[in-house]
C-alpha cells in the first residue's frame, strides 16, 4: 500500500495532467490509507486544472488525520495565497487535534489576518479541535468572536469553549 501511495504523490506532482488527475482519484478511493499524500494533496490544490482541484478536494475529503510528520508543512500551507490549500491546510491540522499544537501560532494569526474569510473561518475551527493546547490563541479567538462574519463569530466562540 505504502509504495503504491508513493507512486501517486510521485504521478500527482507530474507534468501529465492525465496522470495527475488518475492519482488524485486514486487517491481519493484510498481515504485513510492514503495520510501520506496529505501535503502533495494539499499543495495540489493550486492547480488550475478545475477538474483536478475537484479530484484533490475529494481526496482531502476521504483522507482523515495526516501523518504527525505533515504538520510542519501544513502550518506553513495555511498561510497559503491560494485559499484552497489555505482551508485543506488548516482541515488537516484540525483534524490532528492536540497533535497539531505546535501550529496554533500560525493558525491564531491567520484567524486575526485578512486571508480569505473560509479559510480564516476554517482556522478558528481548528483551533478548537486542538483545544486546551490552543490557549495562546485566546485573545485573537475573543476578537474574532466579536467580527461581523457570522460564521467566523460562531466558529472563534466554539473553538474558545473548545479551550476552556
Amino acid at each position: 500500500m505504502a509504495d503504491d501511495v508513493s507512486a501517486l504523490i510521485k504521478d500527482l506532482a507530474g507534468a501529465d495532467a492525465g496522470k495527475r488527475a488518475a492519482a488524485a482519484e486514486r487517491l481519493a478511493q484510498l481515504g485513510p490509507d492514503a495520510a501520506a499524500a496529505a501535503v502533495p494533496l494539499v499543495e495540489a490544490c493550486r492547480a488550475d486544472d478545475d477538474g483536478l482541484r475537484e479530484s484533490v478536494v475529494a481526496a482531502l475529503e476521504e483522507l482523515g488525520p495526516p501523518p504527525a510528520a505533515a504538520i510542519a508543512r501544513l502550518t506553513v500551507l495555511v498561510g497559503d495565497e491560494n485559499p484552497l490549500a489555505g482551508y485543506w491546510a488548516a482541515t488537516l491540522l484540525g483534524r490532528s487535534g492536540e497533535a497539531a499544537a505546535d501550529a496554533v501560532a500560525a493558525l491564531a494569526a491567520c484567524v486575526g489576518s485578512e486571508a480569505d474569510a473560509s479559510v480564516r473561518q476554517r482556522a478558528a475551527w481548528a483551533l478548537g479541535q486542538i483545544g486546551p493546547s490552543a490557549a495562546s490563541a485566546r485573545a485573537v479567538l475573543e476578537k474574532a468572536a466579536g467580527d461581523a462574519d457570522p460564521r467566523l463569530a460562531r466558529l472563534a466562540a466554539e473553538a474558545l469553549a473548545a479551550i476552556g
